[in-house]
């Protein structure tokens, strides 16, 4: 049987659950930018409303932050028209897909799933259900759309490997080549952003302290304040990048430089070797703040029109609805449920 040739398509969403953060920017919303830019792959783009519900969410609070991060995604540079982007509630198929995907998937399989385990803690009795199946709808937004490629961090690599293992189960039980394997792309500097807090723990918008994220709403003065407050260690910078192993804060502090300046780490280190943070930190800050200070205004600017938001998110729906229930219904077929 000859495979499939899939078109080659990106997948990839963010929670509305919290502000966008510079994590946010530089391990996604960025790479999404240039993968757009790219041409190579078709761009789906969306909110995953769904996967934020797993925990409560204040409704008026949900809708706000869906319209931000709406903003924040365009205000980056992804262009509405171009690429699709949505919030995930208004495709029905990826709540239908996911359910399809709950009788595929194997308890085992989700109990191993280390951000479970991270999220339920020892209270697994009061997490919800959606939270424990939250990796099937995460599949179900990638296949719905047969995505070819989705861009993760390496804190959602095991969920895409799951992605990758449903699809497998799925084709053969049914004895089809309908879902692709999808590939994941990680790559680039600060590909995981981490706390300025705590440079062993991934840079946050849930995180209780403020200090801890450089936020896309940020001024230039508050992105100072923050960088000359991360914390850091008393030695000065070393002259290559691997001298930093062991040394995550400064590590982290080099990766965002490295990031925001589109250098490489060596040539970063070759910049500013021999300098104390007295130093480097001014100089990321204003960096950073050459950055985001567009991307901020942009937001703002976007944000004083939730209506053109709305319109913009519908849109996408709409556009996204289009690749997605023909797909969701071939797997009905497949499954040998009767449609009309």
């Amino acid at each position: 049987m000859t495979a499939p040739a899939f078109t080659p398509r990106v997948f990839s969403g963010i929670q509305p659950s919290g502000g966008l953060t510079l994590g946010n920017y530089l391990g996604a919303l960025k790479r999404f930018v240039d993968m757009q830019n790219d041409g190579s792959f078709e761009c789906v783009f969306c909110l995953v409303d769904l996967h934020a519900i797993t925990v409560w969410q204040d409704p008026k609070t949900l809708a706000q932050q869906t319209r931000e991060a709406a903003a924040g995604f365009m205000a980056s540079g992804i262009d509405p028209k171009s690429s699709i982007l949505f919030n995930q509630a208004q495709v029905s198929a990826h709540a239908e897909l996911g359910w399809l995907f709950n009788c595929v998937a194997r308890m085992g399989w989700m109990g191993r799933m280390t951000q479970w385990k991270d999220k339920a803690g020892k209270n697994t009795e009061n997490a919800s259900l959606g939270l424990f199946a939250y990796p099937a709808l995460m599949a179900a937004d990638i296949l719905a759309y047969h995505a070819t490629h989705v861009p993760v961090g390496d804190d959602q690599k095991q969920h895409l490997e799951l992605t990758r293992d449903i699809a497998a189960k799925f084709n053969h039980d049914f004895g089809v080549d309908f879902f692709p394997i999808t590939e994941p792309v990680i790559d680039g500097p600060a590909t995981r952003v981490m706390s300025l807090r705590d440079g062993t723990k991934k840079m946050s918008k849930s995180d209780p302290s403020d200090m801890s994220r450089i936020n896309l709403t940020d001024d230039a003065d508050m992105i100072l304040k923050k960088f000359k407050k991360a914390r850091t260690d008393p030695e000065p910078l070393p002259e290559t990048y691997g001298d930093l192993k062991d040394r995550p804060e400064a590590r982290n502090l080099v990766d965002i430089y490295a990031a925001l300046s589109g250098q490489s780490t060596d040539d970063v280190m070759g910049e500013v070797a021999g300098q104390g943070w007295g130093q480097f930190k001014p100089h990321l800050a204003e960096v950073a703040a050459e950055k985001i200070g567009p991307i901020s205004d942009e937001m703002a600017r976007l944000m004083s029109d939730p209506a053109e938001i709305d319109r913009i998110l519908g849109d996408g729906s709409d556009r996204a609805r289009e690749i997605a229930d023909p797909i969701v219904a071939k797997t009905r077929d497949i499954m040998g449920m009767i449609s009309s």
